[in-house]
């Protein structure tokens, strides 16, 4: 069996929801990258690569937050 065709059998989750639960991860993963990405950029003394990272990190927030919603919506039933 291939990742593609598990829906529970093997992680006793559904793909939606492992999906989910994946996507709110990595969003909130990639925010932490985004800091570390931005001070780089700061101590290099290069402000307008920091402040993409800045913008990048607020995006993946804002989607971890989103993914966070969800999560508890669909946790809650």
């Amino acid at each position: 069996m291939t990742s593609a065709t598990e829906s529970g059998q093997v992680t006793g989750t559904a793909d939606k929801d492992y999906n989910l639960i994946w996507f709110t991860e990595q969003c909130l993963s990639n925010a932490l990258r985004m800091e570390q990405y931005a001070q780089d950029a700061e101590r290099n003394g290069d402000n307008e690569l920091a402040e993409f990272f800045r913008r990048a990190q607020g995006e993946s927030r804002k989607g971890g937050e989103q993914g966070k919603q969800l999560l508890a919506q669909r946790l809650g039933r």
